[in-house]
């Protein structure tokens, strides 16, 4: 078994997915239940949106701790890439 592979912000991204599972359990339970379609939509929404704010999590944890420290470049213009690849990440 490798080394645990893990950052500072790993337990807010870990907070964040457990309550994403905690509401997708309860949209479980509102589709047995045969709540409207419009509360199961909303739902599954809020739900999406934090699973997808917990990649972004990652993702920029990952560019500003992985691959800023591999590039080994700490000026100005590795600082302003870095930002600009997060920026742009948000579209993925």
């Amino acid at each position: 078994m490798s080394d645990p592979h893990l950052h500072s912000t790993h337990p807010q991204i870990a907070k964040r997915l457990k309550r994403a599972e905690g509401h997708l359990r309860r949209v479980i339970d509102m589709i047995e239940e045969g709540r409207p379609c419009l509360d199961l939509a909303q739902q599954l929404h809020a739900v999406q949106k934090a699973i997808s704010e917990a990649k972004k999590a990652l993702i920029h944890d990952h560019i500003e701790h992985c691959l800023d420290v591999s590039a080994n470049g700490h000026g100005s213009s590795t600082a302003r890439a870095v930002g600009e690849f997060k920026t742009i990440s948000k579209y993925l």
